[in-house]
């Protein structure tokens, strides 16, 4: 312990040296203590990680259109965090999947593309479990707000071309759990 104060002293001594030889020094030395750290503790690279899957057990829903009723099978999104995340970061989803969106009221919708790269259907559902209106095959990662044009209640996000596939359109029906089914 002896020579303690005599490191100390030291690089004290070092520490005028390098005020006293100007900012450009001062500078230079900063960067290079930068520069060897991150090659000795290398960062993880930038990569878009998905968040943890939602908790929530899957759950069996019916679209009843024209061409009769079409089974899906999806994941709830009910709290705000949920919501926020969606379905971002999925880079596959079987056809007969999907999620619900609840907002627990009839309220304007708007939803984008941020960090989801697969393109999706989005179906605007009132209340009572009618069809509002339908988003076909957005863009993916797209920041562009999709309306719901008009107060809903729910969402449906499936997979891109589903809605065309089934022949869904406004005023078909929704059958879940969560959804009244008055009229």
């Amino acid at each position: 312990m002896s020579g303690f104060p005599t490191r100390l002293k030291s690089l004290h001594l070092r520490m005028r040296v390098v005020s006293r030889a100007g900012p450009g020094l001062a500078a230079f030395l900063v960067a290079l203590l930068l520069f060897v750290t991150a090659l000795a503790f290398p960062a993880q690279p930038l990569v878009a990680q998905p968040l943890r899957e939602l908790a929530a057990p899957v759950e069996r829903l019916s679209v009843v259109t024209e061409t009769g009723a079409h089974t899906f099978n999806v994941e709830i999104a009910e709290t705000n965090e949920e919501r926020a995340r969606g379905l971002m970061f999925r880079t596959e989803m079987a056809p007969d999947h999907g999620m619900l969106f609840d907002f627990g009221r009839m309220q304007e919708t708007y939803f984008w593309m941020k960090n989801t790269p697969l393109p999706l259907d989005m179906v605007f559902i009132r209340e009572n479990g009618t069809v509002a209106n339908i988003a076909q095959y957005t863009t993916p990662f797209s920041e562009t707000p999709v309306p719901s044009h008009g107060p809903v209640r729910f969402v449906l996000e499936l997979v891109g071309g589903t809605a065309h596939a089934i022949g869904l359109k406004a005023g078909d029906r929704v059958v879940h759990a969560r959804i009244a089914s008055g009229d």
